[in-house]
């Protein structure tokens, strides 16, 4: 932006900014999950109910949780509510989260992922291949970069009881891969492989 001043030199603005966050670390890793209290945060998107139902019978196949918790917050664009947060936090090891299908709620997933991270306890958050690149910047810019998604196949809101099955699969590996680090990377390696030519 060009800018002229009374005494009739011209100014530059570059309003390009800069982004400054403060590099923070995830919760610390679980080497086993048998046993933990599971937490699991819906952020009432169409079908997340039907993906976190479905992984939460699929991941208590495999796994022998203490408890499983269900928590609905009610705007999938905003932030979960601190004393929400707050609840999960004081409830649960580990936590599960969706869904991340388009801009407003995959920002309002990895903030919420974030603060519970932060307080200690390991979260896997779903976000679709569509919103991948989003997430990776919104950690970035909130300073949280080995935070690592659970990415499953774009859409959720349209699909059939099948292809939700099919998505719960990719949650079921994914997810325990995330509560015990196994996932590092995963986001950056998906986003190279788009980008390569087939």
């Amino acid at each position: 932006m060009l800018m002229k001043t009374k005494d009739g030199s011209v100014r530059v603005y570059d309003p390009r900014g800069i982004v400054r966050s403060v590099e923070m670390p995830t919760a610390a890793r679980k080497a086993s999950l048998d046993g933990l209290r599971l937490g699991v945060l819906d952020n009432s998107k169409w079908n997340a109910n039907k993906l976190l139902r479905g992984a939460i019978d699929a991941l208590k196949q495999e796994v022998g949780f203490k408890a499983v918790n269900y928590y609905v917050k009610h705007s999938f664009s905003k932030d979960a509510a601190p004393e929400l947060i707050a609840q999960i936090i004081q409830e649960n090891d580990i936590v599960l989260t969706a869904i991340g299908d388009c801009g407003s709620c995959t920002s309002g997933c990895l903030r919420d992922a974030i603060a519970l991270e932060s307080a200690g306890v390991p979260t896997a958050v779903i976000v679709t291949t569509e919103f991948v690149k989003e997430t990776v910047l919104t950690r970035e810019a909130l300073g949280m970069l080995d935070l690592e998604p659970v990415i499953i196949a774009h859409p959720v809101s349209s699909i059939t009881m099948e292809e939700v099955a099919q998505r719960v699969a990719q949650i079921l590996t994914q997810a325990q891969a995330v509560w015990k680090g196994e996932q590092k990377g995963a986001a950056a390696k998906y986003l190279e492989n788009r980008r390569s030519p087939d």
